[in-house]
């Protein structure tokens, strides 16, 4: 039984495709060879290209292979939909071409994941980490948002593909109300759940609580780590989530204000969690320059509490 440690574009400040300074994918995948990563999220749709055998001849280059698709978008609108569902078989018709990845005892789902995340709502944005500010959906919108959930989730299961819905700093899936709704409403015979430990802690939530309330419908976890000062500072600004990131909100893992040697232990002794951990520290893009360096640096710190 082991837990292997992924990585996601995000770490080189890829979050929104259209951002003109966004390295170019073929420098993500060899610098995610290089920190020692075997594996990496495809990131932002439309970052990547669809193009299997493009794809496919980076990946083997550089050594690694793909953990999971990622749909980031706004759930809730009814007019964004029919695109959303578009992304999910594009995503689907790529990840499931590629070598899948070993499977490990205990592990619940092989991979690849699509992780499932509602995006795009300023009024949310701005109240990121704020649960008492933080606007909430009328029950006629969250119903809906639901419906489209699950509609996402039994497109990727028509493709093999194991949905994973993640609570996400800024969406309308973020704090503990939300996110014991969203187990509520969505079974997990259609999608598991994709804890992120930064975006629990930012979002005023203790990790190891929610790593063990949900232990049973978690099948893929997120890791990042928060610089305590900025979190402090940019909690009492009016600010967007991915600006407070490129403050620098987040850190390299071990360096911050998270206790993962207790992670570890909850996570191994406790939990038993086996498979795939994805490392992210969200930044701008204008600072991808210290990248490797820093996933590398998380990449040695979990190596050396014993993640795979």
């Amino acid at each position: 039984m082991a837990i292997h440690i992924t990585g996601a574009p995000c770490c080189w400040g890829v979050d929104d495709v259209k951002n003109p300074y966004l390295p170019a994918w073929q420098t993500v995948l060899k610098e995610a060879g290089l920190a020692g990563y075997k594996a990496i999220e495809l990131g932002p749709y439309g970052y990547l290209p669809l193009d299997i055998d493009v794809v496919s001849r980076e990946l083997e280059k550089n050594g690694i292979s793909i953990v999971a698709g990622t749909i980031f978008d706004d759930l809730l609108s009814e007019e964004n939909y029919p695109a959303v569902l578009k992304q999910v078989d594009d995503i689907c018709a790529m990840i499931t071409k590629l070598p899948p990845l070993p499977v490990e005892e205990r592990q619940h789902v092989k991979t690849p994941y699509l992780t499932v995340m509602d995006w795009g709502h300023d009024e949310r944005d701005y109240a990121a980490g704020h649960p008492d500010k933080a606007p909430r959906l009328c029950e006629e919108d969250w119903q809906r948002m639901m419906t489209h959930i699950r509609g996402i989730c039994r497109k990727a299961a028509v493709w093999g593909v194991r949905p994973v819905i993640h609570p996400h700093a800024g969406g309308y899936i973020e704090f503990a109300d939300e996110i014991e709704n969203v187990v509520r409403d969505i079974p997990y015979e259609l999608g598991g759940i994709c804890l992120d430990t930064g975006h629990l802690q930012y979002s005023k939530m203790d990790p190891v609580t929610w790593l063990r309330k949900y232990a049973d419908r978690i099948d893929y976890i997120h890791f990042k780590d928060i610089n305590q000062s900025v979190y402090d500072q940019v909690m009492q600004e009016h600010i967007r989530f991915f600006e407070a990131c490129a403050k620098g909100a987040m850190c390299p893992i071990g360096t911050g204000m998270l206790d993962y040697p207790e992670i570890y232990r909850v996570l191994t002794e406790e939990i038993q969690y086996a498979g795939y951990i994805t490392v992210e520290q969200e930044r701008d893009p204008r600072n991808a320059a210290t990248s490797l360096r820093d996933v590398k640096a998380s990449c040695d710190y979990l190596h050396g509490l014993g993640f795979a």
